[in-house]
């Protein structure tokens, strides 16, 4: 428990300058015990339209973690998209989506964190408006295109946020919230700065066709469609392991993202468990140097010069 000094600031400077010390010392101590990192829910609005063109308009839960102790400037903004299980009743049973390890990490480098629940999702529920179809039949784009529009009024609710840089924003997201951050980046949004991609795709699923996501050729000329309008920087973090997107096709994406003109850089990591997909939050100490530097690189984070 920190210790108080019950003397007055009078007191400690006739007894001179270790009491001075120790005076300041625990009201440091004192100071940093009060400070505490806050979790807040609310409910944002959204209009969407599936992949069939139906238009939905829902509320949609949102969790925000922030620091509570007071800073001189304003604190970058950090979205984390969740991904998309396979089977309707998990997705049902997602709850609130919090990422609560990483997002508590953010906030430790200096972020004020933002995590949706989108909707068709755990606590939001509501209909599944990012249903692509068939595995034979897929049409990604409407559905990463409504969960990005979800993320927009998440950001613009930040934006808005005391305490938070509406100009220094980044999107970080795992595997269908992964090729979210994509999308995101593709559409250019006022502040985003940055978008990070956590074994990002759709399509997969480990129990009936492992490392073989369905019509990975769609992904890929998705992906080119987004590399020709994406303007911030993006990191695409995949394993060797992953039994959702495979080994290949990853990279066969972020290629086709580069050669339209976006701009990214991959990074495979070795296997990781039984299912590198999963490591976002299974072994966050293999990424978070290579995220860190990339969030210096982009002015999120202060760099060490």
């Amino acid at each position: 428990m920190p210790f108080a000094s019950t003397q007055s600031p009078q007191q400690a400077r006739r007894n001179g300058p270790a009491s001075l010390l120790l005076m300041a010392a625990s009201l440091a101590l004192c100071a940093s015990a009060h400070a505490a990192i806050q979790e807040t829910v609310v409910r944002l609005p959204a209009r969407v339209s599936d992949t069939y063109g139906k238009v939905i308009e829902q509320e949609f839960v949102l969790t925000v973690f922030e620091d509570d102790a007071p800073t001189p400037a304003p604190r970058p903004i950090a979205i984390v998209l969740h991904g998309r299980a396979a089977d309707a009743d998990k997705r049902a049973a997602l709850g609130r989506a919090t990422y609560r390890a990483n997002a508590r990490w953010l906030v430790r480098q200096g972020f004020v964190v933002a995590v949706p629940t989108r909707i068709g999702y755990g606590e939001t529920g509501g209909e599944d408006v990012e249903d692509t179809g068939s595995c034979n039949n897929k049409i990604y784009p409407p559905g990463y295109q409504a969960a990005a529009e979800q993320a927009i009024v998440t950001l613009r609710h930040m934006q808005q946020r005391p305490g938070a840089d509406p100009n220094r924003a980044v999107v970080i997201g795992q595997s269908y919230g992964g090729a979210t951050a994509i999308t995101l980046a593709s559409l250019n949004p006022p502040g985003l700065k940055a978008a990070i991609n956590f074994a990002g795709g759709g399509g997969g699923n480990p129990e009936t066709h492992p490392t073989q996501p369905c019509a990975p050729q769609r992904l890929e000329q998705m992906f080119a469609r987004y590399g020709k309008t994406a303007k911030v920087p993006t990191l695409w973090i995949y394993t060797e392991n992953d039994q959702w997107m495979g080994p290949k096709y990853p990279a066969q994406w972020h290629q086709a993202f580069v050669a339209a003109g976006g701009t990214g850089e991959f990074v495979q990591f070795g296997p990781n468990g039984k299912d590198g997909h999963g490591l976002f939050t299974q072994a966050p100490d293999v990424w978070h140097a290579r995220v860190t530097s990339f969030l210096k690189q982009q002015g999120l984070l202060p760099s060490e010069e």
